[in-house]
């Protein structure tokens, strides 16, 4: 079985082509980093635009890529949910034109689900070990972050464990990084230099400490940034910034890990997976395969490629749907919820 991945939910315009295996026969993105950095942000109507210019050409070398064409194909799946509805209507539309014209089946995919399940891709012919369901998931990325328990790769057998109250992780880093005048995206500039960094040198806390929650909260630890840099000045030497970037990073690092771990010995699994864009973090990578040997759990650390946002993750969503019998029709929609059960609910108080 062949299957042809889409995804453009947000600033990247991506296809891919994956077999029955999980392996990877191509993976073409088209980022648009370079056109939002001048703004600091994503800007929705510009990324649509995008969208609509590079699709074509993303498809087409990506079925280039794979040495196949689009009759070979036995489905097209693109992501439907959740993201910036305008960006999502480009691949979804897309793919509703590829699957009519060609005879295919067509077949809706949550991102979400696609990055809970971005573990079995297969980059190489050399197969790395997947994960054994259950499991639990730690989602990380720049509109997203919770941790799911998964029993299968069906929607329905994905439970949310607890979720950010506010920011996302990566929303984190990207609003730190533009108050230190690091450009956007921030996340991977912070990671660069944090490497050089002394975690220990300024002292911020660790959000959400209660034991027995599962909930995130990252509005605080940028707060915590944001009151330093006003009573101390932004650094003015490069070891000041590693500093100040390593002390942030590890905050946030720990928070993840340290409910990621409690989460899976609350659920009793042994196998724990990262997925999303903050999942191609240097340190949350290190310390959770550290801590995961350290507890006698397993731990499956995607590919980087796997983790941002990408075409093949969803392909392979689509695969297990198609091979379930599943798929949509020509009434399928692009909608900004996800859909996954939500059970976090957003904002401050009690639960």
């Amino acid at each position: 079985m062949l299957v042809l991945g889409i995804e453009s939910s947000c600033d990247e315009t991506a296809a891919a082509v994956v077999d029955h295996t999980g392996l990877v026969l191509s993976d073409v993105v088209h980022s648009q980093v370079n056109l939002h950095a001048q703004y600091g942000g994503i800007i929705p109507e510009l990324a649509s635009r995008d969208h609509l210019r590079n699709i074509e050409p993303v498809v087409s070398e990506a079925l280039a890529r794979a040495s196949t064409t689009i009759h070979q194909l036995d489905g097209i799946a693109v992501t439907q949910r959740p993201g910036l509805v305008g960006a999502l209507l480009v691949g979804v539309q897309a793919a509703k034109g590829l699957a009519w014209g060609s005879g295919k089946r067509l077949v809706g995919v949550d991102h979400l689900v696609g990055h809970l399940l971005a573990a079995y891709l297969q980059r190489s012919e050399l197969r790395v070990e997947t994960p054994q369901f259950p499991y639990v998931c730690l989602l990380a990325s720049g509109g997203h972050t919770g941790l799911y328990r998964l029993e299968s790769s069906k929607p329905e057998d994905i439970v949310e464990l607890g979720a950010t109250r506010d920011d996302a992780a990566g929303e984190a880093f990207d609003k730190v990084g533009k108050l230190l005048d690091l450009g956007y995206p921030g996340g991977p500039t912070i990671d660069r230099l944090a490497k050089a960094g002394n975690p220990s040198r300024y002292s911020f806390t660790v959000p959400m400490q209660a034991k027995d929650s599962l909930e995130f909260s990252f509005s605080g630890i940028k707060t915590q940034v944001a009151s330093h840099v006003e009573r101390h000045g932004k650094p003015t030497s490069a070891a000041d910034l590693a500093d100040l970037c390593a002390a942030f990073q590890r905050t946030v690092v720990t928070s993840l890990t340290r409910k990621l771990f409690a989460a899976a010995a609350r659920e009793g699994v042994s196998d724990v997976v990262i997925g999303g864009g903050v999942a191609a973090n240097r340190e949350l990578r290190e310390t959770v395969l550290a801590q995961a040997q350290k507890r006698g759990v397993r731990a499956f650390v995607p590919d980087i490629a796997s983790c941002t946002d990408n075409a093949a993750m969803i392909a392979y969503v689509g695969l297990t749907a198609l091979e379930r019998g599943e798929s949509s029709g020509w009434d399928l929609a692009a909608t900004s919820r996800t859909a996954l059960a939500r059970a976090t609910r957003k904002g401050r108080g009690m639960r």
